[in-house]
Order: structure tokens, then sequence, then C-alpha cells
């Protein structure tokens, strides 16, 4: 088969030059691939098939191993049966232990003819989920799991799979969920199934073009358009989404692809990410001219191309309610990429919040340039040293964390923005430069003028009429300190006034100023103010009037 993925030219490439015979496939296991028929023709299957097809068509031997259906012969069903040891066990094993262990010895009956100088058949193997097989499970008085984890840790330790014409592998959701001893072994080597590019999605609606002519509608003749916008999504989904619309007769449009994309990223990935694609840019932030000038240098250099130049990251610290979330979306909408916002992806279960996280980068990396917004990142990003009572699942969530954001491969791909309001909580390896270049402080209004110019740029986008020359009436009234987010309290507070009672706009707002509460003690803001101005990466980016 031509054109295979690169993760597969990577298997072959390992096997054949004898550097690797066992591996775990990860990541994107669960998705369809494009898989050749005996006809020669193509046809989208599951990667067990595209393994049997495509890798493995040279091998006589083919066995598998699930928890459903137990151990199987996929291929070579008369030469299996010409092993002796198969009339002691008629039935073949269904639980986990007996079954690798008769995969093994078949394995190794298969190594002792080779050496006795005897014709002996070339033998692949295929564990499904073996993330459930041989889980990760922190328990060393668990012998037959133990016992099941040193077997299949065996078949790469000597590293003579490929001598004997033997393969075996291993498929896993991901590398958390496995067995210490597997996942560490030096001679298993781990092969990432990344989630489609668009060259593969692509490949696949010109597959399903037949199919589905209705579905791409307009877009028949302009596949690869298709796919570059639906990158990101898995291939089942893909498939989904054509045959459904197919079936309702309603073609793709330009207006439903957005939507649908984000559809299928946040369904793919389980509700762990909430996908954003703007429609603000830096012109709807209201003032901060100076970080939006910091900033909008960044997105050309972005958008030119010189990624040298370019941070890793940001830190947005400030205190609550001073807009980091936003700025981080119109940072997104004025380079043109989604906003990949982290949700929690914590999990109770052994290895599952690893296991989360190795998806949210699996997606990351498919999904080409986006933003991933961490918020609160002081809770979110875990911790050097993991409480008592996490069993270090924090110090691993850190440890992930730590290596995705220092990978000089994602500059210029993924922008990492976190937000934080406790940024001395961040540990200071999360925010060193190389991950974190440029923290941006973010304050409350500090001054009356400012703090009415920012009520009525609010009020101005629910048409509320507060004029400029209105400042002097009002201005006794603004409140000190006065953030975003209750500056945008005030002005819904206005609108609601001035359309349930007999009010003029001014009026409404005069008397919503009057009843104004802060939701936030001004203790609390001059020291989350502190601590911005402390992270602050250049003193420019401090307003000249901060006094606390």
């Amino acid at each position: 088969m031509n054109n295979l993925p690169a993760w597969a030219d990577e298997v072959i490439a390992s096997y054949e030059s004898g550097a690797a015979g066992c591996f775990v496939l990860h990541g994107n296991v669960n998705d369809r691939l494009i898989v050749p028929r005996p006809d020669g023709s193509l046809r989208l299957g599951d990667l067990s098939e595209f393994l049997m097809r495509a890798l493995l068509p040279r091998f006589e031997v083919v066995l598998s191993y699930d928890l459903g259906f137990g151990m199987r012969v996929e291929r070579g069903g008369e030469i299996f049966g010409e092993w002796p040891s198969l009339s002691e066990t008629p039935e073949l094993p269904h639980l986990p232990l007996p079954a690798i262990r008769t995969l093994t010895h078949y394995m190794q009956y298969c190594r002792n003819l080779k050496i006795m100088g005897q014709k002996a058949p070339k033998v692949a193997v295929i564990v499904r989920q073996s993330h459930l097989v041989c889980p990760a499970i922190p328990n060393l008085l668990n012998y037959e799991l133990s016992s099941m984890a040193s077997l299949l840790k065996g078949w790469a330790a000597d590293g003579r799979l490929c001598e004997f014409g033997q393969a075996a592998f291993l498929i896993s959701e991901n590398m958390n969920g496995l067995h210490p001893l597997v996942a560490d072994c030096p001679n298993m080597d781990p092969v990432e199934i990344p989630l489609p590019a668009a060259k593969q999605i692509s490949a696949t609606l010109e597959l399903l073009k037949p199919d589905c002519p209705q579905a791409l509608g307009d877009f028949v003749d302009q596949l690869d358009s298709v796919a570059s916008r639906l990158t990101g999504a898995t291939v089942s989904s893909v498939e989904a989404l054509l045959k459904r619309r197919e079936h309702d007769k309603k073609p793709l449009d330009d207006d439903s692809l957005a939507d649908l994309k984000k559809d299928l990223v946040e369904r793919d990935c389980d509700g762990l990410i909430d996908f954003v694609e703007p429609d603000r840019t830096l012109d709807d932030v209201v003032g901060l001219d100076g970080v939006k000038q910091w900033l909008r240098q960044d997105i050309e250099l972005w958008k030119q191309g010189e990624l040298e130049a370019l941070p890793m990251g940001y830190l947005f610290c400030g205190p609550v309610g001073t807009g980091k979330t936003y700025l981080a979306e119109c940072l997104a909408g004025e380079a043109g990429v989604p906003v990949v916002t982290m949700r929690n992806f914590r999990d109770k279960w052994v290895g599952s919040t690893e296991a989360n996280l190795e998806k949210i980068f699996a997606l990351l990396h498919a999904l080409g340039r986006c933003i991933v917004f961490v918020d609160e990142a002081d809770q979110a990003l875990g911790k050097r040293q993991g409480g008592s009572g996490d069993s270090g699942v924090s110090s691993r969530v850190y440890s992930m964390m730590a290596k995705e954001m220092s990978n000089t491969r994602n500059r210029g791909k993924i922008m990492w923005v976190l937000a934080s309001s406790r940024p001395d909580l961040i540990e200071v390896d999360l925010k060193r430069p190389g991950r974190v270049d440029v923290k941006i402080p973010l304050f409350p209004t500090l001054n009356k003028q400012e703090g009415f110019s920012l009520i009525r740029a609010l009020c101005k986008r629910r048409d509320l009429s507060i004029k400029e020359e209105d400042f002097p009436v009002v201005e006794a009234l603004v409140p000190d300190l006065l953030t975003p987010g209750a500056a945008e309290t005030i002005s819904v507070q206005t609108f609601r006034l001035s359309k349930t009672s007999e009010h003029g706009d001014l009026d409404a707002l005069l008397t919503c100023l009057r009843d104004y509460r802060p939701p936030i003690a001004h203790e609390t803001l001059k020291f989350q103010m502190r601590l911005a101005m402390d992270e602050a990466t250049d003193a420019s980016l401090i307003p000249s009037d901060v006094n606390i």
C-alpha cells in the first residue's frame, strides 16, 4: 500500500532495521484508517484490520487477544493447529494471564523450530486494549497482573523478535494506563498514532465522495479545503458527519463548517476541552494600549513566519475580573487561530488524569496553529511535589505540562496562554523563559476617567447613550479600581433599568452607580495587583500611574 501514515512507516523502518520487534501503538487507536482490500481497492477499517492488511501481509500466523473475545487466530489456523501443545488446550483461553502465556509459549515454540533448523512460520501477535489487559494498578501484591506484565515485557526484552520473524503489537489508548513494567521497558517501542492530518482527511473525503455527493455539495471538487478546515477531528467523526448529512440531504457550507469542527473536536476529546473559533480581535479590548501593541507585534511575527522571535507562551496575571480570558480570545482572533481551553482533565481513577492529558496533547498537535488557554493556572498545572493524598498525580501532571510547554517543536504552532490572579502559586519552573517568555500584568482602572471610559464603552455595546461630556456628572460615583468584570455588571444593570423603568440612559447609570457595591475588597485587589507587578516581564507593561 502506497502513502502509508508516517507512524506506519516508522514501524516498518524499526522492524526491518532490527531496532524493534515489539510495539506499543497508542493515541488515536480507535479511529478509522484507509485499508487496502485484496483486490487492490481501498476501504475504511479499524486499526487491527489495517495491521493485518497493510503491515502484516507476509506473516503466516496472526494471533490476537482482547478481553471481550479472548484469544483468536486471525490468520494461519491450519499452521497454528500443528502446534503439539494445542491438543492439551482444545479451547483457546479467554482470561488474560492464560492467554498471554499461551501466546508466549507458541512464540517460543516457533523460535525453537528455527533454532533447530526446521521451517518456522512468521508469527505476529496483536493485543487489543492492552491498557485494560495489563493496567497500571498500584498494587505490588497483585501477582497475576505482575506475571502478565513480566511476560509482555519479555516479548521485547531480549530484542530478538525480528531475528525469528516475529512481531508483537500492544494497542493502548494511552501509555500512562499501561503497567509500568510494560510502558517503561526500554526495548518496547512506543509509537503514537496521531489524529489525522489534513492529507489523511482529504483522502478519506475522496474515498467517501461516491457515497456522499449531496453532503459534500459545492465542496465536491474542493476536498483539500474542507480537510484543512476539519483538521483536529477524527476520521470516524468525519465519516459519521458526512453519512448523516447525506441521509438528511444537507450539504456542507461555509457557515456550518466552523460549528461542525467545534462539535467534532469537542466530542472526540470527550469534553476535556472547549474549542472556540474567536469572532473578536484586539480592537474589541478597551484600553491596554501598551499591551495590545506588544501582542500585535508578536502576532505580526507569527504571520510572517519569524518563529524564532516568538514567545513560547504568555502569562496574563492580575486581579480577578480583569479580562484575562477575554484578552486570550481576542489575541487568538487577531491571529486567526482557534482557542483551546483545557477543562477539568483530572480524574479519580489511576492513570486517567495522565491519559486525559495525552489525549489533549494529541489534539493540540493535530490542530496546527492554535492558542491553548489555561485558566486558574496556579491550580490546573500541578505541583513539583504532589500532596500525600493524590498518589503523586499532581507531580505527574506538573511533569507532563512542563515537558509539553518547553517542547521547541511547538514554537509557532502552539501558543500557551496561562491566566492567574495568584501567579506566585505557579511553580517557578513552569513560568520561566522557554515556557512562558512574556508575563503581562492586567490591572483594574487606575483613575475615574479610565473607569468612566470603560463603563461607557460597555454601555455603548448595548446601544445605551452615555456621552463623553457626561463625565463631570458621573465622576464622583465612578468606583475606584473598577475591573472589566464589574464594569460589565454595571452596564448590564443599566441596560435592564433603562428597559424596565422610565429612566433615561444616563439616569439609569447614575442609579446603578449609587447602589454599586464592590464585589472584591480593595485590599484583595491591591494585593493581587502587587503580585502582577512583580511578575511583569517588562517595565513598559506597567502603567506609570499604578500606585499601590
